[in-house]
């Protein structure tokens, strides 16, 4: 590993040992998007070579480890119904990652990363007009660093 990327890696592993819970969600729905959207990439083509497929499946799982860590990261008893509808969703990008990734089919996934967008834009929305604490003191326990 070169320098770069060791400061680079060390440089994500500090931005979200320091995150607050809000930004936390951000990354892990960014970090979601981009898996999906390197899966989607491999996909988007008439016969997916042999050699992608290994590929393919890594990076749905990825993005299958992001979606139950938000799952996780739901409070049901302070969330109430939003954490409900969550938990929802989140459960519904589940079974389309699956389907997806055993039929090799990416269509599943656009659904996914639309949504996905949708509600990381909303978050944003949230954190910018409401101020948060500046330490974290949830433990995310997905490596988003790669």
């Amino acid at each position: 590993m070169s320098y770069n990327s060791q400061a680079a890696a060390a440089y994500k592993e500090t931005s979200v040992k320091t995150a607050s819970p809000g930004s936390l969600i951000l990354m892990l729905y960014t970090e979601g998007i981009k898996e999906i959207n390197l899966a989607i990439s491999k996909m988007r083509v008439p016969k997916i070579p042999a050699k992608d497929i290994e590929s393919i499946n890594n990076h749905i799982i990825k993005a299958q480890e992001i979606i139950t860590e938000l799952m996780a990261a739901l409070d049901m008893d302070i969330g109430g119904e939003i954490a409900a509808n969550l938990l929802s969703i989140y459960s519904y990008f589940n079974q389309q990652l699956l389907t997806a990734n055993l039929k090799k089919d990416y269509k599943p996934l656009l659904d996914v990363s639309s949504m996905m967008q949708e509600l990381y834009d909303v978050w944003k929305q949230i954190l910018v007009s409401q101020p948060v604490p500046q330490r974290a003191e949830v433990s995310v326990g997905v490596n988003i660093a790669g």
